[in-house]
């Protein structure tokens, strides 16, 4: 019988209306397929304050559905606190420029917990941000590869 250790894991874009949330929900529906949702718990944030309050955004919802990704429809955007450093294990940004801007919420980093999605795959890039692109399905793609590789997938 495997043991598994319990991992509070936090994804971080810029608003958290499409990359951290979409992120939030493939990895929830990667530790569910495997009986694993009693060994996460997984969040998401911002490190803006411009869209918080606000749901995710529609083509990101569309491209979960597309993908048979279950998502809170009741999920809002909401900014990193300082206080989530302590409260999680695993901080994950999309890209370089959240990695920048969650210094000034969480300026040290002691305990390596403040991560690049895109790490975990060995490949040192931004996840694909669609705001810009529109293109979700490569967005999509970035983070499965992303979570599948911190799961050990």
């Amino acid at each position: 019988m495997a043991i598994f250790a319990f991992m509070r894991v936090l994804f971080v874009c810029h608003g958290n209306i499409c990359r951290s949330p979409m992120a939030e929900f493939i990895l929830k529906a990667l530790v569910k397929s495997r009986g694993l949702e009693e060994a996460y718990y997984i969040e998401s944030a911002a490190v803006s304050a411009e869209e918080i309050g606000n749901p995710i955004y529609p083509p990101a919802k569309r491209c979960l559905s597309q993908h048979g990704v279950w998502f809170d429809p009741g999920k809002v955007a909401r900014q990193v606190r300082s206080s989530d450093y302590d409260r999680f294990d695993r901080i994950i940004c999309m890209d370089a420029s959240n990695l920048r801007l969650i210094r000034r919420i969480i300026p040290t980093d002691p305990e390596g917990k403040i991560h690049l999605m895109m790490s975990y795959t060995g490949v040192g890039r931004d996840v694909a941000d669609p705001w810009y692109t529109g293109d979700f399905e490569t967005t999509f793609q970035d983070i499965l590869e992303g979570c599948e590789g911190m799961i050990g997938i």
